[in-house]
């Protein structure tokens, strides 16, 4: 795929400056808007699928056109502004604010270098910015889903404010949640998906989506270390650590609500980002605390298959079933672009 230069100009208007990311599915320019001096853009640049039939790029470009509209009416402090979409040459373009300042995956860093965490505190108040941003999407309608949180789509403005970026995997929940449309094919980045994200568009993704990955991005901000993928948790249970094992500095409510967030089974994740945040900073309902340690609905069940082994007989074709959809999800993952 030809990308763009610095010096190209989009429409007339847009004149690229740098690239500032790219992947297997498009491209993040900054630019130059031409028609209001000193102002800068994102522009992303999204590929058309080349597998795709001539119907199946004319269907891409109007789920694009309907998703975009629907971004561009965003309007949030956390949120970088969509001012313009436009599609040329067989590729979409989506046009963002240009966000300056660093991202959160540069100021883990950073702190690795000086051989430290970044204070809970700090966090936190990134947290509480992230979650009011995600409350503001999750109750548009139809709701907005963003389903690649990540430290590296998170910036940090001169100013302090966050700023989450990057709807390359946002999602829109119909009313009867039968159908969805996504800008761009993936399936987000491992050690932040959650299992059900997996399935791509034929899995079930919906707001706790959204809360597995806010919490799998804080573990990360808080110990300097990304967390156990979901596959390896399926396979291991266990496996993921107890966060105040890596930073004894974090507090017991703090460790809680993030382990709780990151549940392997949606149903016990919080449900929904109040509910998530009261757990954070208020008196919200925590789970018990080995339900908050990683004690999870299969560890339950393994206790109590020791108990009866009549359930231990009808776990196994459950196990068997369980392990194939994990293989189907590994191949489709294999053999998928990811952007």
């Amino acid at each position: 795929m030809i990308r763009l230069k610095p010096g190209d100009t989009l429409r007339e208007r847009y004149q690229i400056v740098e690239i500032i990311g790219q992947g297997g599915m498009g491209c993040i320019y900054k630019a130059a808007d031409l028609r209001l001096e000193g102002r800068f853009t994102a522009i992303k640049e999204i590929y058309p699928n080349p597998h795709d039939t001539p119907d199946g790029l004319e269907q891409d470009r109007r789920q694009f056109q309907r998703e975009a509209s629907i971004l561009a009416r965003l309007d949030h402090p956390n949120l970088p502004k969509v001012s313009d979409f436009f599609s040329d040459d067989e590729r979409d373009f989506l046009v963002m604010d240009f966000v300056p300042g660093y991202d959160l995956r540069q100021a883990i860093d950073q702190a690795i270098r000086r051989g430290q965490f970044i204070s809970e505190a700090e966090v936190l108040g990134w947290a509480d910015q992230l979650i009011h941003a995600l409350h503001y999407l999750h109750t548009q309608q139809p709701p907005v889903l963003h389903r690649d949180i990540k430290p590296a789509n998170i910036k940090l403005t001169p100013g302090g404010v966050i700023k989450l970026v990057d709807f390359g995997l946002v999602k829109l929940l119909s009313s009867d949640e039968s159908r969805t449309i996504t800008v761009a094919q993936g399936r987000g980045t491992a050690f932040y998906t959650p299992l059900e994200q997996y399935g791509g568009d034929m899995g079930h993704t919906d707001v706790r989506t959204d809360l597995y990955t806010l919490g799998a991005t804080l573990y990360h901000l808080l110990t300097n270390t990304p967390p156990v993928e979901a596959r390896q948790r399926f396979l291991t249970p266990r496996a993921l650590r107890d966060p105040r094992d890596i930073n004894p500095a974090i507090s017991d409510r703090t460790a809680r609500a993030v382990l709780w967030a990151m549940s392997m089974h949606p149903d016990d994740r919080p449900p929904d980002v109040l509910t998530f945040h009261n757990a954070l900073f208020g008196d919200g309902t925590l789970p018990p605390r080995g339900m908050a340690a990683g004690l999870r609905r299969a560890d339950l069940r393994a206790q109590s298959t020791q108990r009866d082994p009549m359930l231990a007989q009808g776990n196994v074709a459950l196990a068997f079933l369980a392990a194939a959809l994990l293989v189907a999800a590994l191949l489709v993952t294999l053999y998928s672009p990811v952007f």
